[in-house]
Order: structure tokens, then C-alpha cells, then sequence
């Protein structure tokens, strides 16, 4: 009312104040700053961040709701990593906020430039369950591989000891031995960092224990040059041999 620039911006971080209003989950205040005609796709210069992306990551979803609803461009993507809202709301777990972007045509499977990493990724990363069952329930590629590294979400997983989320990804179809850029498996993965959990998940969905990565390393070289007991348990499972007679029995022999 007093001749306030409503999309000024600051000097130190370049946003508006609608920014900063929706950052802070500040629902009236967006409104308001809407209603006044404030700039809904606004990027800052440091980040290349829109008011939705700072939403998303802080999980505001009713200013979500509002900025859709006044046009905000959903798969924006920031300037330094070229990650959607839904990439930055899976990463931080905001169940209900990928839901509702989900819902206003998100891209489920959008891939960031430095990693090629799609939401799903984010999500298997930090063990967000329901996030990434979410994401699956809408269509996500589980095998999807990174650029990186060349990992899928399951090695990503593995190597986190998220033990419900390898669950669900092999629940739903993934490649137990897919190998990365360095012939790594999440076995291989895993039997480094040493979730013991994981590791017989892992092999009672079939894993194979002795797959050698481009150095020639098993999972059993990586287990015992990080010294974690799962080195015992690859050792059992290298020196046991399943043979199948004639008659399709099974016979378990030691070596």
C-alpha cells in the first residue's frame, strides 16, 4: 500500500519475497504477495531456484498448492544440479508434497545434469520408503542407471543398508546383479559397507557371491578389506555348492 517493489530482490541470496515467504512455509503471506501480483517463477541468481523449489525441499505443501494454482511451472529445474521440485521433495521425503506434484504432472523419471539421477534416486538415498513406493506406484524406472556412476537405485540402496527400501525395489522387478561403470553389483556394494541385513537379502534373492568387478574384486575382497563380519557370511556362501541330480534333487556340498 506504501509503493513496495513486490519482486525486489535481496542482495545477498537475489530472491523475492515470495521466495522467502513460501522457503518458510508462510501461506498467507504468499497469498497476499500473489494477490499483488508478485512474480510466481521468479529464479534466484546463486541457485536458480523458483519459490516451488524452495516449497518442495521444505515440504510446504498448501503453498504448493497455492503457487500451482497460480501458474508455478512444476518441473522447473535449478540452475546448479537441474533438479525438479519432485527431485528436491523425494530427497528430503515429503511424502505428501510428491504426491501432489505428482498429481499436477510432475516428471517422474526427470534426470538432473550432474548425475542423471531421477527422484527415485533421491528418495532409495536417503531411505525414504514411502516415497520411493510412491514414485513407483507412479511409474518410475526402478533399473534406472546414473551417469555417474553408473548404479541403479538398488546399488544406491544396498550400499545405504536401507533394508526396506532393497526389499521394495526387489519386490518390484529390480536386477539383483545389475553392474555399475566399475562391474560393481550391490552385493559388492554392500559387502563393503557392511549391512549384514542387506547382504542376505541380497543373496536369498538370488545374488551372485562371487561376481568379480573390473579390479577383479569379489564381494568377499571388499567384505574382508573392510573387516565386517558379512565377510563370514560370502565366505559360507563361496564355499557351499548346489548340485541338482537327474531327478531334480537338491544336494548341498562343502568345498
Amino acid at each position: 500500500d506504501n509503493g513496495a517493489e513486490v519482486d525486489s530482490k535481496d542482495k545477498r541470496y537475489d530472491q523475492t519475497p515470495l521466495s522467502w515467504a513460501a522457503e518458510h512455509g508462510h501461506e498467507a503471506v504468499v497469498q497476499l504477495l500473489l494477490d499483488r501480483g508478485a512474480e510466481v517463477d521468479t529464479k534466484d541468481k546463486k541457485h536458480g531456484w523458483t519459490s516451488l523449489s524452495w516449497a518442495a525441499q521444505r515440504g510446504h505443501k498448501a503453498v504448493i498448492q497455492l503457487l500451482l494454482d497460480n501458474g508455478a511451472e512444476v518441473d522447473t529445474k535449478d540452475k546448479i544440479y537441474s533438479q525438479t521440485p519432485l527431485a528436491w521433495a523425494a530427497n528430503s521425503g515429503h511424502e505428501a508434497v510428491v504426491q501432489l506434484l505428482l498429481d499436477n504432472g510432475a516428471e517422474v523419471d526427470s534426470k538432473d545434469k550432474r548425475y542423471d539421477q531421477t527422484p527415485l534416486f533421491w528418495a532409495v538415498e536417503h531411505g525414504h520408503k514411502a516415497v520411493v513406493q510412491l514414485l513407483l506406484d507412479n511409474g518410475a524406472e526402478v533399473d534406472s542407471m546414473d551417469k555417474a556412476y553408473g548404479q541403479t537405485p538398488l546399488s544406491w540402496a544396498a550400499e545405504r543398508g536401507h533394508e526396506a527400501v532393497v526389499q521394495l525395489l526387489l519386490d518390484r522387478g529390480a536386477e539383483v546383479d545389475t553392474k555399475d561403470s566399475s562391474g560393481r553389483t550391490p552385493l559388492s556394494w554392500v559387502a563393503e559397507s557392511g549391512h549384514e541385513a542387506v547382504v542376505q537379502l541380497l543373496l536369498e534373492n538370488g545374488a551372485e557371491a562371487d561376481t568379480k568387478d573390473s579390479s577383479g574384486w569379489t564381494p568377499l575382497h571388499w567384505a574382508a578389506q573392510s573387516g565386517h563380519y558379512v565377510a563370514e557370511q560370502l565366505l559360507l556362501r563361496r564355499r557351499t555348492l548346489l548340485v541338482e541330480d537327474f531327478y531334480g534333487l537338491v544336494a548341498l556340498f562343502t568345498l
